[in-house]
C-alpha cells in the first residue's frame, strides 16, 4: 500500500473514531475534547491503578524484575519512550498488552471498543508537551 493511500486510511480511522464529527480538534492535537473526556474515564477504570496520575507511571520503569520482566509502567505522559511510537504502535499495545515488549501490561484488546483505544491514547497524549508532540508528530506518529 502507498503511503498515500495509507495516511489516508489512518485520517478516516480517525475520523470515524470522532464523537461528533464537527467537533474542532484540540488546539494542534489530532483528538477532540469528546475524546479527552472519554479517555479520562477509560483511563480512570482501566490504567491509572498502573500508570498513576497524569500518566507519570513509577520511578523504577526501567529496571527489570527478578523473573526478568519490565515493572509496571512506564510513564505514558511524555517523559518516558511512548512518544516515540506511532498512534498504530500504541494502539497495537492496548490490544495486545505489553507482554510482547518484556512487560507485564495486560491486553485490552475484547475489553474497550475501538474509540475507547483511540481515546484513551488522546488523553495520556494530553499530558505530551507541545514539543514533545510535535516531535512525535515529525517522525510520523500519526501512521
Amino acid at each position: 500500500m502507498n503511503r498515500s493511500i495509507w495516511l489516508l486510511c489512518i485520517s478516516l480511522s480517525l475520523a470515524g473514531c470522532q464523537q461528533g464529527s464537527d467537533e474542532p480538534k484540540v488546539a494542534g492535537r489530532w483528538y477532540t475534547q469528546s475524546q479527552l473526556d472519554l479517555g479520562k474515564k477509560v483511563y480512570t477504570e482501566n490504567c491509572i491503578a498502573c500508570h498513576n496520575e497524569n500518566a507519570q507511571g513509577t520511578f523504577s520503569w526501567r529496571t527489570r524484575d527478578s523473573s526478568g520482566n519490565y515493572p509496571p509502567p512506564p510513564p505514558l505522559n511524555g517523559t518516558a519512550h511512548a512518544w516515540h511510537h506511532p498512534l498504530g504502535m500504541l494502539k497495537k499495545t492496548i490490544e495486545e498488552g505489553g507482554v510482547p515488549q518484556g512487560g507485564k501490561m495486560p491486553s485490552f484488546g475484547d475489553k474497550l471498543k475501538k474509540e475507547e483505544k483511540f481515546a484513551v491514547i488522546a488523553y495520556f497524549q494530553s499530558f505530551w508537551s507541545g514539543e514533545i508532540y510535535a516531535e512525535w508528530l515529525k517522525r510520523g506518529g500519526l501512521n
